[in-house]
């Protein structure tokens, strides 16, 4: 499978277009939507969540709520756009270049994107490097995550910690309306009644705040992804994908960088025969080994940054003048944590669902469960 999106973040809409997904896909709204309006939710949320609720049409590809084989068009309207026409019109001159934007934002795209492409207005940077562009992805990986769960695979997201507060209670498949019903999707109201605390003092301060999440799937078969050649390594696949989301700076497989400081003896996952079939009593591996998956749990765990606009700028420079200035403010959050938890999961969730097909291909899903019921079965008694 691929995508691709295209859409800035004040223009008229997000658009994506899927190739390859198998005919015979159960799809509709219902599928989409809720992703989208996850994605939006979060305590330390700014007011761009307020005049936005997304909402995914589906324009080609499905017909009477199932795909037909054929590329499948999602659209997402900016509802903001009515209040850009002018300074996002693609008409030459006027509006536009009456309202540049010279004072470069450290820690964006700004600066680096402008001397890149040589753009002096850099509004022309920072419209498409907007994470604003997830809203779009989360619609696509939302369709990956529907083909995952008629395969019997199943996702889940939390907040392991949020500028500096820990997660103090352990994941757990059990606790996943509590994380649902948390605003800051966790499942310890301790650790949240924290984190509500340090949000209040970041915004007062003008600041933002970063965090871990951590990214769950259970029911994967074995197999997936390669050995053989570097760029077919599934967590090397995942990696690149979660670091590609806006405000993405760290990846880690399990318990990576704590399995760094420990002997092999304390890492690796003693395999076991049991009952007919593998098994292992531990997971340190975090469900990947060799770049395959091993049928355990997946667990993905990624850092975030704190977001880089500030209603209390950093010092910078006017990229026109070359004078000292205050960063550029646009509208934004205190802290997305919560929501990267959920994008996450559909980046995720895309990159496991493209393997599947690799693995295990048909052009439609009975043909795709069929391999893979076939597969699951030579596992166990292998």
């Amino acid at each position: 499978m691929r995508y691709l999106t295209a859409g800035e973040s004040h223009g008229p809409q997000l658009t994506a277009i899927i190739e390859g997904l198998p005919a015979q896909l159960p799809l509709g709204k219902a599928d989409i939507d809720p992703w989208l309006r996850r994605r939006q939710g979060g305590y330390g949320r700014g007011r761009r969540m307020v005049i936005e609720t997304d909402e995914a049409q589906l324009l080609s590809g499905v017909r009477a709520g199932r795909t037909t084989g054929a590329p499948v068009t999602l659209v997402i309207e900016n509802r903001d756009h009515r209040n850009w026409v002018d300074i996002m019109s693609p008409e030459p001159g006027g509006e536009p270049r009456k309202k540049a934007l010279t004072d470069a934002r450290p820690g964006h795209a700004d600066l680096t994107g402008g001397i890149k492409y040589r753009h002096k207005d850099l509004r022309d940077v920072l419209e498409r490097a907007s994470a604003r562009e997830t809203a779009a992805r989360v619609a696509v990986g939302a369709v990956a995550l529907k083909l995952l769960a008629e395969l019997g695979v199943e996702g889940a997201n939390y907040v392991a910690s949020l500028g500096g507060i820990e997660t103090q209670q352990p994941f757990s498949w059990d606790a996943l309306e509590a994380i649902e019903a948390s605003d800051l999707r966790t499942p310890d109201p301790d650790a949240a009644a924290q984190m509500r605390e340090r949000i209040d003092r970041a915004k007062k301060d003008g600041d933002t705040l970063g965090g871990i999440l951590e990214v769950r799937f259970r029911g994967l078969p074995v197999g997936l992804g390669s050995y053989v050649h570097w760029d077919r390594k599934l967590d090397g696949r995942i990696a690149q994908a979660c670091l590609s989301v806006q405000a993405m700076k760290g990846v880690e497989i399990g318990r990576a960088f704590e399995n760094a400081a420990r002997p092999g003896s304390g890492v690796h996952d003693p395999v076991y025969y049991r009952e007919g079939t593998y098994a292992r009593d531990t997971n340190a591996a975090g469900g990947l080994e060799a770049g395959m998956t091993n049928g355990e749990e997946l667990i993905v765990r990624v850092a975030m940054k704190p977001i880089a606009t500030l209603m209390k700028p950093l010092p910078t420079v006017n990229v026109v003048t070359h004078e000292a200035a205050d960063a550029a403010r646009e509208r934004s959050d205190t802290t997305a944590v919560p929501a990267a938890g959920v994008i996450l999961q559909c980046v995720v969730g895309w990159v496991l669902a493209d393997a599947m097909l690799e693995k295990f291909g048909g052009d439609t899903l009975p043909e795709l469960q069929e391999r893979l019921q076939a597969a699951r079965a030579y596992a166990r008694g292998y």
